[in-house]
């Protein structure tokens, strides 16, 4: 099962260190009145300036606020900075305001002009300006749960040591572990959508011209290249050395404004020159491939970011795609998530053997590396879901739709979650001084002083 790489691990007894990555959120969620419009109130002054401060900011609309949390060892801390973060801006809203709680962004104004782009300092405003030609807003609106991941490096050191006729430097050793994830959540983004995926139908007058080209729910319109946030430039993930040469050679092209505006569903990251990201290492990777969860206050769940981590783990213990079949195969799997994201959200999926297959390998996976019985529950409960259609976060949302419409639930949702936060009974003032922009140090020492340690093992 497992791959020579997975082998090494698993012999050197360094399957903690495989599954042991870093991980950081970016949550974005609209700000939203009491009828389901787009909030018309400013960014709240008391978590200070959107252009500084790093872990409450705006991306692309005024009204879309970002929360971001600092690297943490775990999943549980990573929530933890996420609720507490969020509930921060929670007590910062205006009477009447609400976070929505869908991807799907609420009721848009027919007249666009009334939309606001963030105000998030001349270049990055430029920037929207200038993408703004190309694209419609009904593009930038919609709203997910993004997930940085790094690997720990003593498994980079580990590898690169015990293969040292096939890596040049250690950088190589790493762009390699890295790709092999990448291309491992790439080959099965579909699987994601399917369980994951919650935005079945768009609100009024996000379709431009009043179109309404969907005749029925789906599972995730997001996720859909046609009709969601789906880079229409495809990466090349055979390498990082491909990704990188593709993605230069678009800006060069005229095909994007820069490197940045590439929002493909996976992305290295390191160096913002991706020549010398290539050379130096990447230091992590960002999956933008989840909707948000409406069932949960802060976007997303505790168990959907263990699924994340043990899934990441499988890839790099597992056989890498020959850099010649990687685009073959990944293009494959964009049909797939394609037709999946356009499902009936209650008809079983047309995959579903695959993806029964899949869970059962990731069942053995855990069993073998003894990982727990927390992972082996989380994998029954998707399994029910495979199953189970009508029980996806998709298949959910099917029941509450009224008149073509999510906003009655979605106003249910969010004022339940605004009323939990409001009565949270030391809210957090730090983000008034220095305009919010606090360091991650200062940020946790400010939020949890002695009461909670962070970085505790899972």
């Amino acid at each position: 099962m497992f791959s020579k790489i997975g082998q090494i691990i698993f012999d050197n007894e360094a399957v903690l260190e495989a599954s042991d990555f870093k991980m950081g959120l970016e949550i974005e969620m609209q700000r939203v009145d009491e009828t389901g419009h787009l909030s018309q109130e400013p960014y709240p002054d008391t978590i200070g300036d959107e252009k500084v401060n790093p872990w409450i900011t705006n991306d692309f609309l005024e009204t879309m606020s970002e929360i971001v949390t600092p690297p943490a060892d775990n999943a549980t801390d990573a929530m933890h900075y996420l609720y507490s973060i969020n509930t921060v801006l929670r007590t910062a809203l205006a009477p009447g305001e609400l976070l929505w709680p869908l991807s799907m962004p609420p009721i848009l104004p027919k007249d666009r002009s009334k939309i606001q782009i963030a105000h998030a300092g001349p270049e990055k405003e430029a920037y929207f300006k200038e993408w703004l030609k190309y694209h419609s807003i009904s593009e930038g609106a919609p709203s997910g749960a993004h997930i940085n991941m790094s690997i720990n490096d003593d498994l980079v050191e580990l590898v690169y040591q015990q293969l040292p006729q096939r890596f040049e430097n250690k950088v190589a050793a790493q762009n390699y572990l890295y790709q092999i994830i990448v291309q491992g959540f790439m080959r099965y983004r579909w699987f994601l959508t399917y369980l994951f995926g919650a935005s079945p139908i768009a609100e009024a007058n996000f379709f431009e011209n009043g179109e309404q080209p969907l005749k029925r729910p789906v599972r995730s319109i997001r996720q859909s290249q046609k009709y969601g946030f789906e880079n229409k430039f495809p990466g090349d993930y055979s390498s990082v050395e491909n990704y990188a040469k593709k993605v230069m050679n678009a800006v060069k092209a005229g095909k994007l404004q820069s490197s940045a505006e590439f929002h493909g569903q996976v992305r290295f990251k390191g160096n913002s020159d991706l020549n010398k990201m290539v050379k130096e290492g990447v230091d992590y990777i960002e999956l933008r491939m989840l909707d948000l969860d409406p069932t949960s206050s802060v976007g997303i769940r505790t168990g959907t970011l263990r699924f994340i981590r043990l899934l990441a783990g499988y890839f790099i213990m597992s056989p890498s795609l020959k850099e010649s079949e990687a685009g073959r195969v990944i293009a494959r799997a964009d049909e797939m998530n394609e037709h999946v994201a356009l499902e009936d959200p209650t008809a079983p999926c047309e995959y579903a053997p695959t993806a029964k297959a899949l869970i059962r390998h990731l069942q053995l996976f855990v069993n073998q590396i003894q990982a727990g019985p927390e992972y082996q529950e989380i994998l029954d409960d998707l399994e029910y879901r495979v199953n189970h259609p009508e029980t996806t976060p998709s298949g959910q949302l099917v029941e509450k739709i009224k008149n073509n419409s999510l906003v009655d639930y979605a106003l249910h949702q969010a004022r339940k979650y605004q009323d939990g936060a409001i009565q949270a009974l030391r809210p957090f003032r730090g983000f008034e001084e220095n305009n919010g922009n606090l360091s991650a140090n200062e940020l946790a020492s400010d939020l949890f002083g002695g009461t909670w340690r962070l970085n505790k093992p899972e």
